[in-house]
């Protein structure tokens, strides 16, 4: 155990508390039980080592563990947990409870057992932890997602600038103004191209050139481990995850007819339907419906994304544009808005906005017509009426 204490002090010390994930603000740490959901690399433990270097006067009442540690290959959290509050500690600090089979009973226990006691748990592998959060242990906990960089993180990451975050009137309604305001300052376009190759995952400053090789390797992790774990599917369907993934990396903006990838992937529609779905809940891909259908998991997506563009160039040969421009745009809106396919243009947000995106040439053909319907267009600095630079949506978190 008193390793365990060393590896806490260590990894505190070593904290750089310069840059702050935008999830920070928005969680109530005086929850008794938090979980916090994330892909692997998004900065989940940076987090929350961050809470207890800015939070505790006094870091021993507070505790952060790595459930990986060989040390809990013979000792339980509960022993854990009983040794912290014994000797003072006030806060528990899980992290990766994925790798620690039955954990949820444990922290159940820990909650009820030690009323003035405080757990917030951690997880890379989004779908184990959400096939282990059953619905006792609902009742307990607050739950968030931090999502990957935006744009605008990026930029400050990088020391480029720091700019506040926006919201989508005001993108709506300002964006010349805004855009004229940033690009100022900043040459956008020069780092948004970065952005969407590297910038999404946090853990590209650590890798450096070997960026796409380590995401290509999350990835495998996921579809070899994850899915047929959570989704107790056949194993072949492994290789039918990797098949589809590549279908979606060579293609322009992928709308699904259903017959077709079940014939290409020689699996039954509900089968396809169910590893769209798991591939969805774990960060890889993002489902959009049509305003009419709705969203379920027997309802056939109309439109299927990668969750972000660094996905797409790391697993793909060569990268369709206009593929690029969506993700890059539902991977951005994602984090606070709803978007469906509508009968005209390319998205609705909200069931209010109208948007078509495209290239710097993009007119208003389809949509002119429509009331509160915007143009997003790349490779554009700054835009004018209801034509907005691609690039500004990336300020919305």
């Amino acid at each position: 155990m008193e390793n365990l204490y060393k590896i806490y002090g260590r990894l505190l010390v070593e904290t750089d508390m310069s840059f702050t994930r935008y999830l920070y603000g928005k969680i109530n740490w005086n929850n008794r039980l938090i979980v916090i959901k994330g892909a692997k690399g998004v900065g989940k433990t940076t987090l929350i080592l961050q809470h207890i270097k800015r939070t505790f006067e006094n870091p021993e009442k507070a505790l952060y563990v790595s459930l990986d540690n060989m040390w809990f290959s013979t000792h339980t959290i509960l022993e854990l947990a009983e040794y912290h509050y014994t000797h003072g500690g006030t806060h528990l600090f899980l992290d990766e409870v994925h790798k620690y089979r039955g954990w949820q009973q444990e922290v159940k226990n820990i909650y009820d057992s030690y009323p003035k006691y405080n757990i917030v748990v951690t997880g890379s592998s989004i779908l184990k932890l959400n096939d282990s959060l059953d619905a006792d242990l609902s009742r307990r906990y607050r739950q968030y997602t931090l999502e990957g960089l935006s744009f605008r993180e990026y930029l400050k990451l990088e020391n480029i600038a720091d700019f506040d975050v926006l919201r989508m009137e005001d993108i709506l309604e300002n964006h010349f103004s805004i855009a004229s305001k940033i690009t100022s300052k900043v040459r956008v376009l020069q780092y948004f191209e970065k952005y969407l190759k590297i910038g999404y995952y946090p853990f590209y400053r650590e890798v450096g050139d070997g960026f796409p090789e380590r995401l290509q390797q999350v990835v495998e992790s996921i579809v070899l481990s994850e899915i047929p774990f959570v989704g107790n599917v056949e194993y072949d369907s492994v290789y039918k995850v990797k098949r589809l993934l590549g279908i979606l990396a060579e293609s322009a903006p992928y709308k699904l007819n259903i017959s077709s990838l079940c014939n290409s992937l020689q699996a039954s529609r509900n089968n396809v339907l169910k590893l769209i779905d798991l591939m969805d809940k774990a960060a890889l891909t993002h489902r959009v419906y049509s305003v009419a259908t709705g969203m379920n998991l027997l309802t056939k997506p109309e439109k299927i994304l990668f969750h972000n563009t660094n996905l797409m160039y790391s697993l793909a040969s060569q990268v369709d544009a206009g593929t690029a421009r969506e993700t890059f745009f539902v991977s951005q809106l994602s984090e606070t808005h709803q978007m469906y396919m509508p009968e005209l243009g390319d998205l609705v947000v909200d069931g209010k906005w109208l948007f078509e995106i495209g290239g710097k040439k993009k007119r208003f053909t389809q949509i002119k017509d429509i009331s509160q319907s915007f143009v997003v267009a790349d490779n554009l600095e700054i835009g004018h009426g209801n034509k907005i630079p691609l690039w500004l949506f990336g300020m919305l978190y």
